[in-house]
C-alpha cells in the first residue's frame, strides 16, 4: 500500500501459472499507478510455474497470497476481495495491459457518478483490433444466434448482432448489461452491498453474474470507450492440457458448458437450463450428421468436435445435476 490511509484503488490480479505475463503485467501496473493512492493484491491460484515465488522475489512490497488449490476465478477474486481496502476494487488479468492514463480515467468516471457499481474497458488484442467488451445477458435467443452463426454473419444487425452488440459503435461509451472481468473497476461500497462473486461458477459466468446482481440492485453497469486495454486472453487455460479445448483453444468447453447450465438453472429455472440444453444438442446433432455425410477430412474433423461437444453437454447436465450444483473442484 502506498500509505497508511485507506487507498483510492485495490487492484486485484488472480493469476494461474501466467509468470512471465505476470512480470510483465505487474511492471507496467505500477507505471499506471504512480501517482494514485493505490494498493496491489496478487492471488496466486497454486501455480505450478513459480509465479508466486517470482512475486515474492520480484515484488516484494506487494501483497501475496498463495492459495494451496486452484480456487478459479471467482474464488480467487473472493479471497482479494476479503483483505482489499480501497474505494475502489479493479479486477485485472495477468494478461491484461492498461493503456496510459486507463485507471485514472475509470476513476474519475466512479467518482463522476456515484450509480455507477461496476465499468469496464474498451478491450483490444495485440492487433489493436476491439475485443467483445460490452455484451447483452445470455437468453435462449442470444444463445442461439451465437450457436447458429447469425450473430457472425451479421453482426451490424442490431437483431442479430445484438449478444456481443456488434452493431455499436466501440469508440462510444453506454450502459451495457455486462462487461468482461479482464479489466473491472467495482464500487467497494457497492460491492459489500450486493455481494462478492458467487463461487459455484469455478470458471466463466462469474463476472455476468455479479454484473447482473449488480443491476437487479439498482447500480448501473457501464463501458468507457476511452479506458482502452490490451487483453492477450486465454493465456491461464492453455496451461490446462488435459481438458478438452473449445474450437477456439482459449476456452475450457466442460466447465463453459456447466457454467451456462449453473446460470440458466438460476436465472431461468430448471426449463431454462433443460431448453438451452436441448437447443445446444440439437444443433450439434445436425451438424454431426450434416458433416458425416461429406466423405472429406475436414467434414470429419467438425463431425468429431459435433460429438465430442454433445457428449461434454450431457456430462455437464449429469455433473451439475440440471444446472442445480456446482461439480468438485478444483481441476
Amino acid at each position: 500500500m502506498k500509505n497508511e490511509q485507506r487507498p483510492d484503488i485495490s487492484v486485484i490480479i488472480v493469476s494461474f501459472n501466467t509468470r512471465d505475463l505476470l512480470r510483465d503485467c505487474l511492471k507496467s501496473l505500477e507505471t499506471e499507478v504512480a501517482g494514485m493512492s493505490y494498493e496491489i493484491i496478487v492471488v496466486d491460484n497454486a501455480s505450478k510455474d513459480g509465479s508466486a515465488e517470482m512475486v515474492e522475489r520480484e515484488f516484494p512490497h506487494l501483497r501475496l497470497i498463495k492459495s494451496e488449490i486452484n480456487l478459479g476465478f471467482a474464488g480467487g477474486n473472493n479471497r482479494g476481495f476479503a483483505v482489499a481496502h480501497g474505494r475502489y476494487i479493479v479486477l485485472l488479468n495477468s494478461d491484461a495491459f492498461l493503456k496510459p492514463n486507463a485507471l485514472q480515467k475509470a476513476f474519475e468516471k466512479m467518482e463522476a457518478d456515484q450509480n455507477i457499481g461496476l465499468g469496464g474497458a474498451k478491450l483490444i488484442g495485440r492487433d489493436d483490433l476491439p475485443q467483445p467488451s460490452a455484451r447483452m445477458f445470455p437468453s435462449i435467443l442470444n444463445d442461439f444466434l451465437i450457436l447458429s452463426g447469425l450473430s457472425d454473419r451479421f453482426p451490424k444487425s442490431k437483431f442479430f448482432g445484438r449478444p456481443d452488440r456488434t452493431w455499436a459503435d466501440p469508440n462510444e461509451s453506454a450502459e451495457v448489461d455486462w462487461v468482461p472481468g479482464a479489466f473491472t473497476m467495482i464500487r467497494h461500497e457497492a460491492l459489500k452491498k450486493v455481494g462478492y462473486f458467487d463461487e459455484k461458477f469455478f470458471l466463466y459466468y462469474e463476472e455476468v453474474d455479479l454484473c447482473r446482481r449488480f443491476k437487479n440492485a439498482g447500480y448501473s453497469v457501464w463501458y468507457w470507450a476511452d479506458v482502452v486495454c490490451i487483453h492477450l486472453g486465454g493465456e491461464s487455460s492453455k496451461t490446462v492440457k488435459h481438458l478438452s479445448m473449445s474450437k477456439s483453444g482459449s476456452q475450457l468447453t466442460l466447465w463453459r458448458i456447466r457454467s451456462a447450465l449453473l446460470y440458466y438453472r438460476k436465472y431461468h429455472g430448471l426449463s431454462g437450463a433443460w431448453i438451452i440444453r436441448q437447443i445446444e444438442t440439437l444443433w450439434h446433432r445436425f451438424r454431426l450428421y450434416k458433416n458425416i455425410l461429406q466423405n472429406n477430412e475436414e467434414r470429419k474433423t467438425k463431425a468429431e468436435h459435433s460429438r465430442v461437444l454433445i457428449d461434454l453437454m450431457n456430462q455437464a447436465w449429469k455433473e451439475t445435476k440440471g444446472g442445480k450444483v456446482s461439480p468438485a473442484r478444483p481441476w
